[in-house]
């Protein structure tokens, strides 16, 4: 058995720090461990006393058995690193540290911590923490664990869920929630500091679980985004889903979150951008976290297709479609079939669409909420139900939850039963029936919509087409550290980005015969790498239109750029043929530290500053996949054609993006690029790079 196998399966353990006293951490430890019914043998430390119970006491670590598979650590901060040591003379396999004061209080706990990692890595030793609440199997029935282990909630199960969380109550809060809906729980994991095992790690060991199908974490950091990545992929091939709230979208968050588990947030965006590329179901609250987990582990493929939607009231069709369009979760139209399937079960005076307003027809009818939400997941159209009802009498809460029960215990699509009312008390045979059927249940529409929305772009996901070719195509590249414009250009244009008609001239003659070859009207722009804004500088001309004007503004960027840059020397001057107007985009890459490359597509001028107008784009992505992100900009009509303007070229566009990710992944040693602006002209005519800057690291 590897160490963390040992650690998270013992079948051997100790408690360092027992104790007799039943308010003591020690204790809890102990009740915990018998309470889940461990069959294996159980050795005490304490120097307290020499029985605890039916076991007995050793008074030191030392005292330990040889190879016991896993210990919890019971001891204050200043005895944690001996205690290690210890723990892996005795040939202990990994162990638990609840104590705090380590690297999220700052520099002096960061180097307490160190200390204890290199000790137990040396080793081979899985331990678990600091500053955690360690974990429960519910699989082999062990807990290291102080927290309140709730068996009358929370069981294992086939198909069960793992909650891996950094913080501890959080790893509770979880599983109890998941556990009241009877989502089984085969494991809680609270990996807190993760000093020497983190979330990645619990991950790995469990993802082969045949009895575990979902992952469910909250994670205040990913400290290990390669292998993180692996992992995604590995549980995408085997179907089994991972939900994950990550807080850190504001600055206050991440400074919280490294007060908290000593944890230091990276770039937000660009993490979510990737993990989402990558099948990971990012959500961003606990209720969202709870509901969708709800969903996915009874149907773990997602939806694919838009939601049904019925009620027995008719404001929940105009309060649906509104809310479905917020949180994109699409609800078509139903086909004929479907309709007509529909039309003699409904009542007459209502339509038979999407959603539909069954109105009184219930209380008659006591099976139709299950008819109709058949009738309506038969549909092509429809990947999932949501079926949200008026509770009424106790007879109708019964004759409803009747009828939809056994729809759900054999639908292959995903279906979210709702009765509202809020805390409105539901009958005690109600509730049982929800319990033993496990289905899917809400007392608010809002929550079901939002969870499915998750549950249809994860099912959506899956379906998808593969991404870009990933068959490298590298090429030279033109130095290291900032690129001069023109070999940017020209760099990028033979990679096919297209880009105006122009060259370099180191000399005023030189310059004129350029323009005389180009045409006018023309562009010219200083080149050096160090002078990245050259409009800043005085470096540009605009509608150059004879050979008199070259000469001129040959000398005159010369002199402004001398006057403001002295240091710089010039390779030459950039000139171009002068593009009409059009309308501007910018287009970027940049490879994160931890995330690796990704793409930027937004409006120019102010709309992708000041208005935070642009999306961001894996490096990998295919073409429906840019041009579904594309279509996503707040100034996306602009692209379509706007008060009689013709539409833009969109696939000029895409194919640009498109090919910004392919060098990016070609060439690791590209940082950044950025193409700002790039002119778009009606559709078929193309797209032309005006501006290019590219940032290529030196060599490792």
């Amino acid at each position: 058995m590897s160490a963390i196998s040992r650690l998270l399966r013992p079948r051997s353990v100790a408690i360092v720090g027992a104790s007799a006293d039943p308010f003591a951490v020690g204790a809890r430890v102990l009740v915990n461990i018998e309470q889940m019914g461990f069959k294996g043998d159980i050795h005490l430390v304490t120097r307290r006393a020499q029985t605890i119970g039916r076991h007995t006491c050793v008074p030191t670590i030392e005292d330990l058995p040889e190879g016991v598979d896993a210990a919890v650590l019971v001891v204050p901060e200043a005895a944690v690193a001996d205690s290690v040591a210890s723990c892996v003379k005795r040939g202990v396999g990994g162990g638990v540290v609840f104590a705090a004061g380590f690297a999220e209080v700052g520099e002096e706990g960061k180097a307490k911590q160190e200390r204890i990692t290199a000790i137990a890595r040396a080793a081979g030793f899985a331990l678990n923490g600091p500053n955690c609440m360690g974990f429960s199997n519910f699989v082999d029935k062990v807990s290291f664990s102080f927290g309140a282990v709730e068996t009358d909630v929370i069981a294992a199960g086939e198909g069960g869920a793992a909650v891996i969380a950094q913080s501890g109550a959080m790893m509770g809060n979880i599983a109890s929630a998941l556990g009241a809906k009877g989502v089984p729980i085969n494991y809680t994991i609270s990996t807190g500091n993760e000093a020497v095992t983190g979330a990645e790690d619990f991950l790995g060991e469990l993802i082969e679980d045949p009895k575990t199908k979902i992952f469910v974490l909250f994670l205040e950091q990913i400290r290990h985004p390669t292998r993180f990545l692996e992992l995604t992929a590995r549980a995408r091939a085997l179907g089994k889903p991972i939900v994950l709230m990550h807080p850190g979208s504001t600055e206050r968050a991440r400074q919280s979150a490294q007060s908290h588990t000593g944890a230091m947030a990276g770039d937000y965006a660009v993490m979510q951008t990737v993990l989402r590329h990558h099948g990971v179901v990012q959500v961003d609250t606990m209720d969202e976290l709870i509901d969708t987990a709800m969903l996915l582990a009874r149907w773990p493929k997602g939806a694919q297709g838009g939601a049904a939607i019925c009620s027995n009231s008719g404001a929940v069709r105009g309060i649906s479609l509104d809310f479905c369009a917020t949180v994109g979760l699409d609800v078509p139209r139903l086909t004929d079939e479907t309709v007509a399937a529909l039309r003699p079960i409904v009542p007459a005076f209502v339509p038979a669409d999407n959603p539909l307003d069954l109105a009184t027809a219930g209380m008659g009818q006591a099976d139709i909420y299950g008819k109709t939400g058949g009738i309506m997941l038969a549909d092509p159209n429809v990947g999932c139900a949501i079926l949200a009802m008026v509770p009424g009498t106790p007879q109708l809460q019964m004759a409803k939850g009747s009828s939809i029960v056994p729809l759900m215990q054999t639908s292959d699509k995903p279906i979210a039963f709702v009765l509202m009312g809020d805390e409105v008390p539901l009958t005690p045979e109600f509730n049982k029936l929800i319990r033993d059927s496990r289905m899917p249940f809400f007392r608010s529409p809002d929550r079901a919509m939002r969870a499915m929305a998750h549950v249809a772009a994860y099912g959506e996901m899956l379906a998808a087409t593969p991404g870009a070719d990933a068959t490298p195509r590298p090429m030279m590249l033109p130095g290291t550290g900032t690129i001069a414009e023109y070999q940017a250009k020209a760099f990028l244009a033979s990679a096919g980005i297209p880009m105006p008609q122009g060259g370099l001239a180191k000399g005023a003659i030189e310059a004129q015969g350029l323009a005389a070859k180009i045409g006018y009207p023309l562009v010219m722009k200083v080149q050096a790498a160090a002078i990245t804004h050259k409009s800043d500088v005085g470096g540009v001309a605009l509608n150059i239109c004879d050979s008199v004007r070259v000469q001129a503004e040959w000398e005159q960027l010369r002199a402004n750029a001398a006057a403001a840059r002295p240091d710089v020397t010039l390779d030459g001057i950039l000139i171009e043929k002068m593009s009409p107007a059009g309308t501007e985009m910018i287009v970027g890459a940049r490879r994160d530290p931890d995330w690796g490359p990704v793409l930027l597509v937004g409006l120019g001028g102010i709309w992708a500053e000041a208005f935070q107008d642009f999306r961001l784009i894996p490096a990998d992505a295919g073409t429906a996949k840019i041009a579904a992100e594309i279509a996503q900009l707040k100034g996306a009509k602009l692209l379509g054609g706007l008060r009689g303007s013709p539409p833009l070229d969109m696939a000029a566009i895409v194919e640009v993006v498109g090919i910004l990710g392919r060098v990016m992944r070609d060439h690791p040693a590209i940082t950044e690029v950025e193409i700002n602006p790039l002119l778009v002209r009606p559709a078929g005519q193309g797209v032309v790079a005006l501006d290019a800057l590219m940032v290529v690291r030196d060599a490792i």
